[in-house]
């Protein structure tokens, strides 16, 4: 029996799925389950990683299943994931040492903090693109061994392995066979010198975080071993990683420089192709390795726009203000907003991300009158997804020095289109929706199938992206410019606020 499917595995921050995909980019089954947050204390956000392996396994399984597919009908698995969630485990037993800090926990920006006291941010920008934020896994590594006696020594050792969700994920899936990683996830660590594509010496010991410790970096798409047989009742070969906004950079087929999409999920992440050239950023944003297409393949870099609360926030609409039942319904209730739109929002829950990077931010909504409705806090939350990623637009074309003519969306938030079209308006340029908006499952899926012959190079993965709807901009230039202006009033009184 020939293969006739790739199965995508896409763990994410709040949900893990598992998607199956047939030769022509279509989606045959999925399956998905919600991921439980744990919240410690203020700022500080936490996965149980047995949950997301238990979770990850029962939607593959599902999908599967749904789909009356063997181990037999799958050619490849590819895993995607959020990136930078740091899990700690024990070699000998697998067993987690600690509950994964995910990537929006800022329990780490004392560290930071201390590193960027020392002097150290240069050095570190320079040889990982990336600034010392809390986001980031390296010095999430050395809060877990430092947090409970003994661990550190274990770590030096070799008893405890680290890995990003994947890499826990590669782990279980292959039996504790296999403790790899790909270069874009190993690129999100601060540990990892992003010209040459390996794990850094010196940026290890200044963070503190024993090398023994570190996973093997591969290819994006290559060889990462096999399932284990029991879990899906045969062996199927694991060919393709990439970090959740890489992979969706692959699957909106942005495939050459000067190409960008936008993610709207939990968070926003603009990512612009810049080919095999990695661009330094003066305007606040990350330098980051894309993929990487085979061993021997030049590694391919972006820079990219981090922004820490996108979905999050109408999730806060949702579950700490109530004033709806579902994320769904927020299209509606801002629907019902006034049309001057002089409400701003400022979702700086967890301080702000790209291009400001300001841990002591804190959220507000600035602007209000006795008029003021849940509508109109609806329609403040909606647009500053937009303002958001307009910021990061801005800031990319200026460090590249040219326009960027288009932008391609996807994620949750991309079935707005009230959202989509005030993003175009602020941008001045088209924004495109493809007909699957799935594209990161999609491009896990790509870079396995590339790996094995499923899919025969690029422009398999060109052929199969299409646009479901295009949004062009409509608002004058000059309204254009006063919404940006009193959006950047609102941003600087939410900056340094937690340091009052």
């Amino acid at each position: 029996m020939n293969p006739r499917y790739v199965l995508a595995l896409d763990q994410g921050t709040t949900s893990s799925r598992a998607i199956l995909f047939d030769h022509d980019g279509r989606i045959v089954a999925s399956a998905q389950q919600e991921l439980p947050q744990y919240f410690p204390a203020p700022g500080h956000v936490e996965h149980d990683a047995e949950e997301i392996w238990s979770g990850q396994l029962a939607t593959a399984r599902e999908a599967l299943a749904k789909a009356g597919a063997s181990a037999a009908d799958v050619a490849a698995i590819g895993i995607t994931n959020q990136r930078e969630t740091t899990v700690v485990w024990e070699r000998a037993t697998g067993r987690p040492v600690a509950r994964a800090i995910v990537w929006q926990s800022r329990v780490t920006a004392p560290r930071c903090d201390a590193l960027r006291a020392a002097g150290h941010e240069a050095l570190v920008r320079q040889r990982t693109g990336l600034p010392l934020d809390a986001c980031f896994s390296g010095p999430k590594i050395a809060e877990i061994l430092d947090r409970t006696p003994g661990l550190r020594a274990r770590a030096e050792r070799g008893e405890l392995a680290f890995g990003t969700v994947d890499t826990f994920l590669l782990w279980r899936l292959t039996g504790g066979r296999v403790h790899a990683t790909d270069v874009s996830n190993a690129s999100r660590t601060l540990l990892l010198d992003i010209r040459t594509g390996e794990w850094d010496a010196d940026l290890c010991a200044l963070i503190g975080v024993p090398m023994g410790m570190l996973p093997e970096v591969r290819p994006s798409s290559s060889s990462f071993g096999e399932s284990d047989a029991a879990l899906f009742g045969g062996a199927i070969p694991i060919t393709g990683v990439a970090g959740d906004q890489q992979a969706a950079t692959f699957g909106q087929a942005c495939l050459v420089p000067g190409q960008a999409k936008n993610t709207y999920g939990t968070g926003a992440f603009v990512l612009l192709n810049t080919g095999d050239r990695p661009v330094p950023s003066a305007n606040g944003l990350l330098t980051t390795i894309l993929w990487q297409l085979g061993r021997g393949a030049p590694l391919q870099y972006a820079l990219e726009g981090s922004i820490f609360v996108a979905g999050a926030a109408v999730q806060w609409l949702r579950d700490g203000l109530r004033a709806i039942s579902s994320s769904a319904d927020v299209e509606r209730l801002a629907a019902g907003a006034r049309g001057d739109r002089g409400l701003y929002l400022v979702p700086a829950f967890t301080g702000l991300g790209a291009p400001y990077w300001d841990p002591a931010a804190r959220g507000l909504i600035i602007g209000i009158t006795r008029a003021t409705t849940m509508e109109d806090v609806a329609r403040a939350t909606v647009d500053a997804i937009a303002y958001q990623v307009a910021d990061v637009l801005q800031a990319m074309e200026a460090d590249v020095g040219a326009p960027i003519g288009r932008l391609r969306v996807d994620g949750g938030a991309s079935v707005n289109d009230d959202l989509l079209q005030f993003q175009a308006d602020l941008l001045g340029v088209r924004v495109e929706r493809p007909v699957i908006t799935e594209t990161t499952a999609l491009g896990a899926a790509f870079l396995a199938g590339l790996a094995i012959g499923f899919w025969s190079g690029p422009g398999d993965i060109t052929g199969a992206w299409a646009v479901d709807r295009a949004f062009d901009p409509g608002m004058a230039p000059a309204e254009r410019d006063a919404r940006m202006a009193g959006w950047r009033r609102a941003v600087d009184r939410s900056r340094g606020w937690a340091e009052t």
